[in-house]
């Protein structure tokens, strides 16, 4: 089975065998959150591959790595096969069927200035993992393998976020948009900065109305988006 079309069907089948009746197109739009008309695409072989491709994998029991590119077991608890960068952890799904959580990498940045991409290091404070529900990621359409977590330092944020806290990033969030939080490799430094629209120009502002921590401009290779905070993880109450 070379060709994601033939796997599809296949794990389609296999699934239908196992519950005891046909598991159809709608029934997998369903369980993965897509339409019917984009299972009868990939199918077809029209579509090549889509975002959800891992909401399909545990739709229908199978490895991601197997569904996506054909690697190994079918039935392994594989690890999601594209990794954020060189060097980077890979997304692991806890189950092959529908898992309890989802993991993503944690995370330490290594950022250049004025280089727009990044590496990263895991966080082995907490096992270089994060889990967060499924229901959560779907919801939002989030692809998981381009979702990391880092912890927040300094106070900058407060009382948005404090000192300790845990974000979840997307990475493949990298559009400005006016009052959202974004992580930003600003001259080489990681900083998390919500940005504000004005006069025309881009600004790294802090929620802590401090006068230490006043604005900054977002220009150019100084100022790079690395993605969108998305989810907070706190102690604080």
């Amino acid at each position: 089975m070379n060709t994601l079309r033939e796997r599809l069907i296949w794990a389609r089948t296999q699934r239908s065998e196992r519950d005891g009746r046909e598991f159809t197109q709608t029934d997998l739009a369903a369980k993965a959150g897509v339409t019917q008309g984009n299972i009868a695409h990939l199918e077809s072989g029209r579509t090549q591959t889509s975002r959800k491709i891992a909401a399909i994998a545990e739709a229908l029991g199978v490895s991601v790595a197997w569904l996506s590119e054909g690697k190994g077991d079918p039935f392994a608890a594989a690890p999601a096969v594209r990794s954020l960068l060189p060097g980077g952890m890979p997304v692991v799904v806890s189950s092959p069927d529908r898992p309890a959580r989802i993991k993503i990498p944690k995370v330490k940045l290594k950022l250049s200035a004025g280089i727009t991409g990044f590496g990263v290091d895991p966080d082995h404070r907490d096992g270089g993992v994060w889990e967060l529900p499924p229901q959560w990621v779907e919801k939002h359409g989030f692809n998981p393998e381009k979702l990391i977590a880092i912890d927040v330092k300094g106070e900058s944020m407060e009382p948005s976020l404090y000192e300790g806290d845990l974000v979840v990033i997307n990475i493949a969030d990298t559009t400005p948009a006016n009052g959202y939080v974004y992580a930003i490799n600003y001259e080489g430094e990681a900083v998390i900065k919500r940005m504000i629209r004005e006069g025309g120009q881009w600004y790294l502002a802090s929620d802590n109305p401090s006068p230490k921590f006043a604005r900054r401009a977002c220009r150019g290779a100084e100022c790079i988006i690395v993605g969108r905070v998305v989810r907070r993880e706190t102690d604080q109450i």
